[in-house]
């Protein structure tokens, strides 16, 4: 039974990367049931061998490969050896999951150990109730940085950014500011830059730490600072931050109130997060799921893709009214519905392919009023090319296939229109929801495909009853 114990993975030490994942990126199997078994056994000793030592993304996958109350139990017998940050890491129902079932004492202990940004993503989904009980418990100045973090509007700078900084006045030396970040025992772990502030913390500027090595320690810092470009207003958008970031390869930046004054630093780690969200999001509304994830219930995920399944249900009956108009055409020529379904088809595809491009460039910027002509014109002029390729060919496979040459004109001449239009609709859409303040995200892909559907429909039994004669 020893040596089995001693071949097990992980058993004497901490695990490694390759310890816990496969080739595929995903948790070994071996890992967690050797996990779950300890769990099972209550194996306290084990578990903080093998779990005590993760990094907290490590411990996040594994928590959400865990089975539900195997996770509350994994808290339990690792106590204060948890490391809550591994909640950051988890969707948004597990860490509810979890939080829920542990006492408001244990959570107002493990926030004090987290960076505020951390302690900060953790409370803000719980019950206002909770957050005050919680606050309460935390010595004063922390609970006023996190209250004041929680105070902004979600998805904000001032939710993401951390209230740990260092800050020096202009009038201290640079042996000083040394002297200052090795003894003081509240500094944050890990950053990049030296603040400079006045006594009502304005922000005067900054420096970066490289710097300060390569000075001497008799030179003022108000010598050496650079001013602060690129603050970040604690008001403005996570997304519009990321943005800043990306735009002039920032590691971090300084958060700053209304006043200009000092209260955080924005840090890249927080930031690639928001970026990775953002893009979720904008997939996830494309697809009218909202902000669902994997670990939602039945329930819940059925009640967050109903609304748009109705609105969808609504732009159908629209398209099957378009139908009805011609079913005198569709029962003369039935090879007309066997059709209808490429027409309509195509255009959805290729307004679809506009509408990713469109959609991905306004949330990135990429498109404004100087280049929006010019890009709409090149979607046209590629709806109207691709529209003729398709009709060449799709033409002569559907004239080939019912003998009927005057079948495969009418449904080429309705594939470069839908086309065309599909095209059109794709960028103009987005377009103008954007202009009116809509999400293009949320309400494009329903618009787009109604407006193709019911141009295709029309256009092919239009085309059709024209030429047969048949009203």
């Amino acid at each position: 039974m020893e040596n089995q114990h001693e071949a097990t993975p992980g058993a004497g030490s901490p695990e490694t990367h390759a310890d816990i994942y496969g080739e595929d990126g995903v948790i070994r199997a071996s890992f967690l049931a050797h996990v779950g078994a300890a769990i099972a056994d209550r194996d306290t000793i084990t578990l903080k061998k093998e779990v005590g030592g993760l990094h907290q993304s490590e411990l996040g996958h594994l928590l959400e490969a865990l089975l539900p109350e195997q996770r509350l139990a994994l808290v339990e017998l690792l106590g204060k050896d948890f490391d809550f940050s591994a909640l950051t890491e988890v969707d948004e129902a597990i860490r509810l999951d979890i939080v829920d079932n542990l006492p408001n004492e244990q959570i107002a202990q493990a926030v004090q150990e987290l960076d505020s940004d951390d302690a900060v993503y953790i409370l803000e989904d719980l019950d206002q109730q909770d957050q005050d009980e919680i606050l309460a418990q935390l010595p004063f100045t922390e609970r006023i940085r996190l209250r004041r973090s929680l105070d902004y509007p979600e998805e904000t700078a001032g939710r993401r950014m951390q209230t740990e900084f260092v800050a020096v006045p202009p009038f201290w030396t640079v042996g000083q500011t040394i002297d200052y970040m090795r003894e003081d025992k509240d500094l944050p772990d890990h950053f990049t830059q030296v603040f400079v502030i006045d006594p009502t913390f304005k922000l005067l500027g900054a420096i970066d730490l490289d710097q300060i090595l390569r000075t001497k320690r008799a030179v003022k810092v108000e010598d050496i600072m650079h001013e602060t470009r690129h603050a970040i207003p604690a008001a403005m958008d996570q997304e519009e931050a990321a943005r800043e970031f990306e735009q002039y390869d920032l590691l971090s930046a300084a958060v700053v109130d209304e006043n200009d004054r000092l209260v955080g630093v924005l840090t890249i780690d927080d930031v690639v997060d928001v970026i990775q969200q953002e893009a979720e999001e904008d997939l996830l509304r494309m697809g009218g799921v909202g902000d669902e994830e994997l670990s939602d219930t039945i329930v819940a995920t059925s009640r967050s893709r109903v609304p748009w399944l109705a609105v969808n249900l609504v732009t159908a009956f629209v398209a099957a009214s378009v139908i009805s108009l011609f079913d005198a055409t569709i029962e003369h020529v039935v090879a007309l519905a066997i059709l209808m379904p490429i027409v309509a088809g195509m255009g959805g595809n290729a307004g679809s392919q506009t509408m990713t491009v469109t959609v991905r460039a306004l949330a990135t910027r990429d498109i404004d009023i100087y280049n929006a002509g010019r890009v709409i014109r090149r979607e046209m002029g590629v709806g109207f090319i691709n529209g003729i390729v398709f009709a060449l060919l799709i033409g002569s496979v559907a004239g080939l296939w019912f003998q009927s040459m005057e079948i495969g004109g009418i449904i080429a001449t309705a594939m470069i229109v839908n086309m065309f239009v599909a095209a059109v609709a794709g960028i103009l859409i987005p377009l103008l929801l954007d202009r009116v303040g809509a999400d293009p995200a949320v309400a494009s892909a329903v618009f787009v495909t109604s407006v193709t559907d019911v141009v295709g429909f029309f256009t092919f039994l239009g085309l059709a009853a024209w030429w047969f004669g048949v009203a």
